[in-house]
């Protein structure tokens, strides 16, 4: 116990400034859907050299923006082939292959993140061929909304690819969709006429970019928890699979499970294998790699990481204590509620295999571990959530040096009356995406109320009077049977 939270407090030492999700929220106001196009293609430079992805089309072609966007971007587009094509030296013309889907995700130098959304197909033709990834760049985490606008760029390009960069530019000069909110692009397609193509961006874009069952039937429930585990106090975790598609989606939905929490560090979904000595840092990070990659992986200097395998479900390299990190009681509720996740979705009256549904089930059962974790904090932030500063002041209260009127961590931490659980707070009350968690709320104050404020509301009304007050019998239920809080 004393090692983690040495652990956890020298990373937090370590580690640059975070981004708060508010505030990203407030420069996205002005952006637009994307901020540009590319198509990527594999070329032979000389005889016996493996194929080198390069950048062959590119909308827009000027980088109407601020000097620093530009270079920013021209850094991007140097690194983002390698992420289309992480296996490049693996492939050889084919006559056949069917086009598959996956993202990236580019983090700046301020900790903001770009999303890669990538479509991999043939080129039409005959005879063997190399494949070309189209990839859009964009600020936004909407899979399914870019997944849509690849499908009709699919569609385009298999009558004529001179037919994509017009349908493109409509999709930029469109509004920048509020969440819920649907854009309509028309665009002229020979044969076909005026086509007027409808794209919703999703109220709550949590889940929208995550599939939950990939994850599931990657690794065992088990192995899935201590991989949780090790995450909430960030620790340094490899992901290794034989598809881009696994590792993208099992990277994006272990992210995921994390909510309301948010990965403050280093996050690669697909690491090319030129950038495998980023694995060598001593901070915090998630890392996606290419199983070709394991053999120069274990060559490199590093200590203390976690490799997955989401192939065999096994750990390849662990700490060994991952099973005693989360509060037992705590860990086995939720492990309870994630085995019967199927026959829960059903009894919410959808299709057992609806993956919307399983996606709900399994994060509100997550969501409902951290409000009996921390689920109480709002009792706790001493006057700011009544304070009425506006919601945009950028004086915020260092985690680590709280002002007067700040949260009272250490009485958050002592109304809970579950031993196991007051030793895991200390440690996870330490690290980056709480103290995240804590100031985002103070910027926030009464602002926009998302899933977890909800539940967390509803879970403290359920409680007597006296317990919201002296809260020190605050989890009393603690461990008890997860209850599906299914009302919206």
């Amino acid at each position: 116990h004393s090692q983690r939270l040495v652990s956890v407090q020298s990373m937090l030492r370590q580690t640059g400034r975070y981004r708060t999700l508010e505030r990203d929220l407030m420069e996205l106001q002005e952006r637009k859907l994307f901020e540009y196009f590319i198509v990527v293609a594999l070329h032979k430079t000389k005889a016996g050299v493996p194929y080198l992805p390069e950048v062959t089309q590119q909308f827009p072609l000027k980088l109407e923006r601020s000097f620093k966007f530009m270079r920013e971007t021209e850094d991007q587009l140097k690194v983002i082939p390698q992420f289309c094509f992480p296996d490049a030296k693996d492939w050889a013309p084919v006559d056949n292959f069917p086009s598959e889907t996956f993202s990236f995700v580019l983090t700046g130098e301020d900790g903001s993140r770009r999303f890669g959304y990538c479509r991999r197909l043939l080129p039409s033709g005959k005879g063997r061929r190399l494949p070309e990834v189209y990839c859009i760049v964009s600020r936004l985490g909407c899979f399914d909304l870019f997944s849509k606008i690849l499908d009709e760029v699919e569609k385009r390009r298999a009558i004529s690819p001179a037919l994509v960069q017009p349908f493109m530019r409509g999709i930029m000069e469109a509004p920048f969709p509020a969440p819920g909110r649907t854009i309509t692009v028309k665009n002229f397609l020979p044969g076909s006429g005026t086509e007027v193509i409808q794209l919703c961006r999703p109220s709550d874009s949590r889940l929208e970019h995550v599939d939950f069952e990939c994850l599931f039937s990657s690794l065992s429930l088990r192995l899935l928890l201590r991989v949780f585990a090790s995450l909430l106090l960030e620790r340094r975790v490899i992901f290794t699979a034989d598809k881009l598609s696994t590792l993208s989606q099992c990277c994006h939905a272990v992210v995921a499970l994390l909510y309301p929490f948010t990965w403050q560090h280093t996050y690669i979904p697909v690491l090319p294998p030129s950038m495998l000595d980023i694995v060598c840092t001593p901070t915090p990070f998630i890392v996606g790699l290419l199983s070709s990659s394991l053999p120069r992986l274990k060559e490199l200097p590093i200590e203390e990481v976690l490799v997955v395998d989401l192939g065999n479900s096994r750990f390849l390299r662990q700490l060994d204590d991952e099973d005693s990190i989360l509060p037992h009681k705590l860990q086995a509720a939720l492990e309870h509620v994630l085995e019967r996740r199927r026959e829960l979705a059903c009894e919410k009256g959808d299709l057992p295999n609806d993956s919307s549904s399983l996606s709900a089930v399994v994060s509100e059962a997550f969501v409902r571990f951290f409000v009996e974790m921390v689920g109480h904090y709002s009792l706790f932030m001493g006057g700011l959530e009544r304070d009425d500063e506006s919601p945009s002041s950028p004086t915020l209260p260092s985690p680590s040096c709280p002002s007067p009127s700040s949260f009272q961590r250490e009485a958050f931490r002592k109304a809970v009356t579950s031993k196991s659980l007051r030793r895991f707070l200390e440690v996870f009350m330490e690290t980056q995406m709480f103290s995240g968690f804590i100031q985002e709320r103070e910027l926030r104050r009464q602002g926009l109320k998302g899933l977890f404020e909800v539940r967390a509301q509803e879970y403290l009304d359920s409680l007597p009077g006296s317990e919201q007050r002296g809260v020190n019998k605050f989890l009393k239920g603690l461990g008890n049977k997860m209850k599906f809080l299914s009302k919206k």
